[in-house]
């Protein structure tokens, strides 16, 4: 024997077993933090993946807008009745309807000195109360905007509506 040639001690099958699986999971590592190199033809071809095969029939329907109505007034009768016939001219064109959904009253208050120059403890105190209503439409069509947009309201009745 050469005393200057050392042999390394030999391993069992089960030790080499663990020295390559941890080989592996060292590899597998070692793959995940190495960004891959995009090609010349990638950048210029930019790759569009296709949609999930619907049924035909979902393709012909386009999904219907959706239509949020706000109403605001200083009386809540008004407010009702409005809210009653933008109601009525929806369902009638096929629309489904959330609301009239009651929003909280805005008040706001005012505090006013009785007299122009002295008497600081006479005061009067004013209040107005703004009534808001809100109403969802949904699977709106066209003859639900030509309807809505021909409907007359009363006055003093505040309209935002919102398409989306």
């Amino acid at each position: 024997m050469n005393p200057t040639k050392k042999t390394p001690p030999k391993k069992s099958p089960a030790s080499k077993k663990k020295e390559t699986k941890i080989v592996k999971k060292k590899t597998e590592v070692h793959e995940k933090k190495e960004p891959v190199p995009a090609t010349k033809v990638e950048k210029a071809q930019p790759v569009h993946h296709a949609p999930a095969a619907a049924p035909k029939k979902a393709q012909e329907t386009k999904a219907a807008p959706s239509i949020r109505i706000r109403l605001s007034a200083f009386d809540h009768t008004v407010l009702d009745e409005a809210a009653a016939k933008i109601l009525d001219t929806a369902e009638r064109s096929g629309a489904i309807v959330h609301g009239p959904i009651p929003l909280p009253t805005r008040i706001r208050k005012f505090t006013v000195n009785r007299s122009t120059f002295v008497k600081k403890d006479a005061r009067d105190q004013f209040e107005m109360r703004t009534h808001r209503r809100l109403i969802d439409l949904k699977e709106t069509t066209f003859k639900t905007m030509e309807s809505l947009q021909s409907l007359s309201l009363p006055s003093g009745v505040d309209i935002e509506i919102k398409m989306g």
